[in-house]
């Protein structure tokens, strides 16, 4: 018996992340993207009280610094 394991599948996926022997043993699944409509909207939930906020950072870029 085989068992395949897919991520993209998962119900849970990026909310039990963390906590699953996958992501222990192979490291984070491939990146989650959140298009704009769907930020604002786990916005507002966090702001009602409804879920947690959201804790992604987004890169910035910036001037690059050259070590001596």
């Amino acid at each position: 018996m085989t068992t395949r394991i897919d991520c993209d599948s998962c119900v849970v996926r990026g909310l039990a992340c963390d906590d699953c022997v996958v992501t222990v043993l192979l490291g984070p699944p491939p990146e989650l993207t959140f298009d704009d409509d769907e930020r604002r909207a786990l916005d507002i939930l966090a702001s009602g009280g409804l879920v947690p906020p959201l804790r992604m950072v987004r890169p910035e870029t910036g001037p690059v610094i050259e070590s001596a």
